[in-house]
């Protein structure tokens, strides 16, 4: 039976590999991008990705363990679910939109996996460790937030072009900068007259 600390290990290298994953996915996705604000934010978000493969890296020495991935399959189902997107739509706001929609997947996988790896440091009494995982899963979040407005903005677009009322969009938007995201809402919805 593994040891909670042995969970931790494996669990980072899982993250590990996720996370090198998508520094590699990124790229190609931004360059499908048509959105501006969407490429610039993908942009960042692949700097600061990079930062959290060296944080990783830095937590793996702090634990007198080996940096190593393991390969990390959820991640490379998320990345091919984009990479069918990228092939099967057009450049334009439907394709930003679902590239959005499989970005956000992707944060909402890594906030999952750094909140049960810093429940995991905290147990087992690396408390440097946890802080530095908490400090990515605010990183996370943060890239959540900024996906979720760059989604409102193309919705609007799609919206637009269509011809509908962007009354569901603004509520939306309204619920995100509150805090209360968008739990329990699917895509943009009208109301009835």
């Amino acid at each position: 039976m593994a040891s909670t600390q042995e969970l931790l290990v494996d669990s980072l290298r899982d993250i590990l590999d996720a996370e090198k994953q998508a520094v590699k996915s990124y790229p190609r996705i931004t360059k499908s991008a048509s959105s501006q604000e969407l490429k610039e934010i993908l942009q960042q978000h692949l700097e600061v990705t990079k930062g959290q493969v060296a944080r990783l890296e830095q937590i793996f020495e702090m634990m007198g363990e080996r940096a190593k991935g393991k390969p990390c399959r959820a991640m490379q189902g998320l990345i091919e679910e984009a990479m069918e997107h990228v092939a099967q739509h057009e450049r334009g706001p439907e394709l930003d939109a679902v590239l959005i929609a499989s970005a956000q997947k992707v944060e909402h996988y890594e906030i999952a996996a750094y909140g049960t790896a810093r429940a995991m440091a905290k147990a087992v009494g690396q408390k440097n460790a946890a802080n530095l995982l908490q400090e990515t899963l605010k990183e996370e979040g943060e890239a959540d937030k900024m996906l979720t407005k760059v989604a409102l903005n193309v919705y609007r677009e799609m919206l637009s072009s269509e011809g509908e009322s962007e009354e569901g969009v603004d509520e939306e938007e309204q619920m995100a900068e509150n805090g209360r995201g968008s739990r329990g809402r699917g895509t943009a919805s009208k109301k009835k007259k």
